[in-house]
C-alpha cells in the first residue's frame, strides 16, 4: 500500500492527536536516502505511534472515574416512608366534568398508611387511615366511615376513585401489570396497565442520594387514567416533592 494511503487511513481512524506524529514519519519517510531510513524510521516511529493510540481507546474507560460521576443503585421498596406532593383529579359527575386540585400528604408505617388530602389553600378536605383490616375515611365536617375495602370506601365516600391500596407499591415505582407478574418501572420503562383497570405512565423522576453515596431515582410524577362506570373517564397527576424512608 502507497504511504500516503496508510496516512490518509491513520488520519481517518485515530484523529488529530496522531496527526502530528502522522506527519513526522512522511517527513522522514520523503527524506534522502529514504530507501536505507525508511525502515529504521518506521521502526522507531511504530511503537509511539501504537502508544498513541492505544490512549486514544483507553479514554473512555479513564473518564469513567473522574469526580462527579453518580453510581446507581438500585430501588428498594420502603415499608416505612413519608411522602408529600400535589394531586389533580378530572372526572365526570351527572354528565359534567368536573376536577379536583390540591396536595396531600403520605405516612406509611409497614401495613398501616395515614393519607391525608389538602385543598390549595391548604384545607384538609378529608383523611383516610389505612389499617390491616379496616380503614377509616372522614371528610371535613362529615361523621367518620369505615369500610374494609379502602378503595371502595374513598370512592363511594369522595365521588371520584383514588386507588389506595394500588398507591402503597404505585408511589414508588411497582406495580403488578395485567398477566399478575411484577413492573418495576425506570425511565426506559414507564408504563403499566394494572388488573384493575388503571393505566400508569411514568413522566418524570428525581435522584436522590443514599446512606452509601449511591443515587436512587424515584418517581416524580405519575399520570393514571381509568374508565369507570361511576365517574366516567378518570385521569389522575400525581407529583411528589418530598420523599422520606424511615
Amino acid at each position: 500500500m502507497p504511504f500516503f494511503n496508510t496516512y490518509s487511513l491513520i488520519n481517518q481512524y485515530f484523529g488529530k492527536k496522531t496527526r502530528a506524529l502522522v506527519r513526522t514519519f512522511a517527513l522522514v519517510a520523503r527524506a534522502p536516502l529514504r530507501a536505507r531510513r525508511l525502515p529504521l524510521a518506521s521502526a522507531l516511529l511504530l511503537p509511539v505511534l501504537l502508544s498513541a493510540c492505544a490512549a486514544i481507546n483507553q479514554a473512555p474507560a479513564q473518564r469513567t472515574g473522574l469526580p462527579g460521576m453518580q453510581q446507581l443503585a438500585a430501588r428498594p421498596y420502603r415499608d416505612n416512608i413519608d411522602l408529600s406532593g400535589r394531586l389533580s383529579v378530572l372526572y365526570q359527575q351527572d354528565g359534567k366534568d368536573q376536577a379536583v386540585h390540591g396536595s396531600f400528604n403520605w405516612i406509611q408505617s409497614g401495613d398501616r398508611a395515614g393519607i391525608t388530602l389538602l385543598s390549595p389553600l391548604g384545607q384538609t378536605m378529608a383523611t383516610i387511615e389505612v389499617g390491616p383490616r379496616s380503614s377509616t375515611l372522614t371528610k371535613a365536617g362529615r361523621a367518620p366511615r369505615a369500610a374494609a375495602d379502602v378503595d371502595a370506601l374513598a370512592a363511594d365516600a369522595l365521588g371520584w376513585p383514588l386507588p389506595v391500596a394500588g398507591l402503597r407499591e404505585w408511589l414508588q415505582g411497582f406495580a403488578t401489570n395485567v398477566d399478575g407478574r411484577r413492573f418495576i418501572a425506570s425511565a426506559q420503562n414507564d408504563s403499566v396497565n394494572t388488573r384493575d383497570g388503571w393505566r400508569i405512565r411514568y413522566v418524570s423522576w428525581q435522584d436522590e442520594p443514599d446512606r452509601n453515596g449511591a443515587t436512587i431515582t424515584h418517581p416524580k410524577r405519575i399520570d393514571l387514567a381509568r374508565s369507570t362506570a361511576q365517574a366516567g373517564e378518570v385521569s389522575m397527576r400525581i407529583v411528589i416533592d418530598s420523599w422520606q424512608a424511615r
